[in-house]
């Protein structure tokens, strides 16, 4: 068995909670301690029970309530070394080097890391392999490299992030330009234009569902995420792909595998 429920997933903060049948694992802690305990008991799982959290990287909508609910639990922390010399911690928490590129097997499951371009010191995004199949999580990029989708093109299921739609970003006028060049950049996020191509395109390949996330709370919305995937699969007509678009408002309906 393998599952994954997304506890958290947009500008404010992002965490997901992966699940085998001999250990349960956190990816990224974005949002408080208090919230990621609210939101685990909710779904029935006790925040003791885990068995670690992996990071993607140090930005603060992915690791806002790490430090403390690392200390609170006792949990050993898997990262990189950059990620983890960016977080600036102190070394009373059980830091585990995971490097980029390497696999780890821990357990009944098996660990891939792999760099994206993202404005941060190490970021990756993550396959896990499991005997059922594999599920990758790439929540942070400004676009996909070859690397990146030779990565995605293995897994059964994918969470993804489309950020933004290029028209509301432009007209956002809270945010500076610099800002908003960050955001377009090739180290920013994806556009809902460049989500869809690329599930379009691992729908050719193993992909058999994707969870759209990660979505700007001011300048994209579920209906405009949905249009850009629905126009793009309908000039391409890939192979039938399961489509799923997560925001805060989202029940936690986990994908499972078994």
């Amino acid at each position: 068995m393998l599952r994954l429920t997304i506890l958290a997933s947009g500008s404010s903060g992002n965490a997901a909670l992966l699940e085998t049948e001999k250990s349960r694992w956190l990816v990224d802690a974005g949002i408080s301690a208090r919230r990621l305990e609210e939101r685990l008991r909710a779904v029935g799982v006790d925040p003791g029970s885990l068995s670690g959290v992996f990071l993607t990287h140090e930005h603060a909508d992915h690791a806002r309530g790490l430090r403390v609910f690392l200390r609170r639990h006792s949990l050993p922390l898997y990262c990189n070394e950059l990620t983890w010399l960016a977080l600036a911690e102190e070394k009373t928490i059980d830091w585990r080097r995971l490097e980029t590129a390497r696999r780890l097997e821990l357990g009944d499951l098996e660990i891939e890391s792999f760099p994206v371009p993202h404005d941060a010191a190490d970021p990756v995004g993550f396959l896990f392999h499991h005997g059922t199949g594999t599920v990758g999580l790439v929540t942070d990029l400004g676009y996909a490299t070859r690397l990146v989708l030779e990565k995605m093109s293995q897994c059964r299921a994918l969470l993804l992030e489309a950020n933004h739609d290029p028209a509301l970003l432009q007209a956002d006028s809270r945010r500076p330009w610099s800002v908003k060049q960050r955001i377009l950049s090739r180290h920013g996020h994806l556009s809902n234009q460049s989500a869809a191509q690329i599930a379009v395109e691992m729908a050719r390949r193993s992909l058999q569902e994707i969870v759209l996330g990660h979505l700007s709370e001011d300048c994209n919305r579920p209906e405009l995420v949905e249009r850009a995937i629905r126009e793009r699969m309908e000039q391409e007509s890939p192979a039938p792909l399961s489509v799923r678009v997560w925001t805060e408002r989202s029940p936690a309906s986990p994908l499972c595998w078994k």
